[in-house]
């Protein structure tokens, strides 16, 4: 936990330190020791909190965002070749068995690459163009640019066609439209846009960078609608009261990197103004931590399930995202609420005898082994937090503020 609690100000170079510890010894020697399997191609993610094995499945999600990982982590933090290795490695087993027959996204296969599950899930192909952007900063091949480029060219038709839409692992509820679905999209289609020449990829990635901003983020509240109208109306009903403050939080930062290239300061500032927003929303003051879900007008029941769990990705997002809301405004309360997510997330998730996180706590954050969304242990949201946090860090003690 945070030394310096009582104190206004925070020392940036000693969070810096600390995160960076817990990235190099807590959490990579985590996915090193059991992630990686001389017979099995790709990486395992059905992990216990000890790194048994449940299942050689793969699942392409995580799969492809794990390609975004060790691609980042060579990036950002240390050019080591065993991280490009293992972002390779992934690739080239997606590369040969991720894609169906019409370039889709499959969401599950088997370590020999046989279809178990098909392109069920359109964040699937979004997963993959954020992957594949990572590893061709990282190692300039052409094969990565090239899939990621085409798989922009297919997904797009397809992100307007709701009703014939595929978004396991949550369904979007008939007559409405998600804002998971902009989320990923404008935080994708950003990062293609930074690596290849086609303008319809910074255009597209402007267009649902808009959705978020100016249609689930709702100015009366300054919450994220996870589900609205065809026509970006509210639905007065448990799906369309939906908000997922973690979620949004995300999002939020997903925005603010699109949002800070246009030099969009008014949207920046509601982004920021959000984060807050949410996190206040969020908070369980009565045993601490971020819940998943919650109800945009207070009422029961609240439609998102296991709404009152604490799940760890939340806590990553979160801890990021008010760092980079604190960049920027410099405002006391992004400190003042970072302290309290550090402290419970610190306090309540790492595993210290294996390394990594619980991922799933209920209320009073005690771990719980229900399977919520995928039954994975996914090697994204927490090393991505610390490499983005890591990174912020290094820009504010060099007084630089992205």
């Amino acid at each position: 936990m945070l030394k310096d609690a009582g104190r206004k100000e925070l020392d940036s170079g000693e969070l810096k330190n600390f995160l960076h510890r817990h990235l190099l010894e807590d959490i990579l020697p985590f996915w090193e020791k059991y992630g990686f399997s001389s017979h099995r191609p790709g990486i395992d993610t059905c992990l216990a909190d000890d790194g048994t094995l449940l299942s050689e499945d793969r699942y392409m999600w995580s799969q492809l965002r794990a390609i975004w990982t060790f691609s980042a982590l060579y990036n950002r933090i240390e050019k080591r070749e065993l991280w490009l290795k293992h972002a390779m490695d992934i690739f080239n087993f997606a590369v040969r068995c991720g894609r169906d027959e019409e370039g889709r996204w499959c969401f599950r296969v088997s370590p020999e690459g046989r279809i178990l599950t098909g392109p069920t899930s359109i964040y699937t192909d979004g997963f993959a163009i954020l992957g594949f952007s990572e590893l061709y900063r990282a190692t300039g091949d052409s094969r990565a640019l090239s899939l990621a480029e085409d798989t922009f060219r297919r997904v797009l038709p397809r992100l307007d066609r709701w009703a014939e839409m595929d978004t396991a692992p949550y369904a979007i509820p008939p007559g409405m439209k998600a804002h998971g679905i902009s989320m990923l999209y404008s935080h994708a289609f950003d990062a293609l846009s930074e690596v290849t020449s086609d303008t319809r990829v910074a255009d597209s990635a402007l267009f649902h960078c808009r959705q978020v901003m100016d249609c689930y983020l709702r100015p009366d509240t300054g919450l994220v609608l996870e589900y609205v109208n065809l026509d970006g109306t509210f639905f007065d009903t448990p799906e369309g009261r939906a908000v997922v403050p973690g979620h949004a939080i995300e999002s939020m930062w997903f925005q603010i990197h699109q949002l800070q290239k246009q030099g969009d300061k008014a949207r920046i500032a509601r982004a920021v103004a959000a984060i807050r927003s949410h996190f206040e929303a969020g908070w369980d003051e009565k045993y601490g931590g971020l819940l998943l879900g919650i109800d945009y007008k207070g009422k029961r029941p609240v439609y998102w399930k296991f709404h009152d769990t604490k799940l760890w990705w939340p806590a990553t997002e979160t801890l990021y995202a008010l760092l980079l809301a604190h960049s920027i405004s410099g405002e006391s309360w992004c400190l003042d609420y970072y302290r309290k997510m550090h402290d419970y997330a610190f306090e309540h998730y790492p595993v210290p005898v294996h390394g990594e996180w619980h991922q799933r706590l209920d209320r009073k954050g005690r771990p719980i082994k229900d399977v919520i969304a995928l039954p994975v242990k996914d090697p994204f949201h927490l090393p991505r937090s610390l490499i983005l946090s890591i990174n912020l860090l290094s820009g504010l003690n060099d007084g630089q503020h992205r």
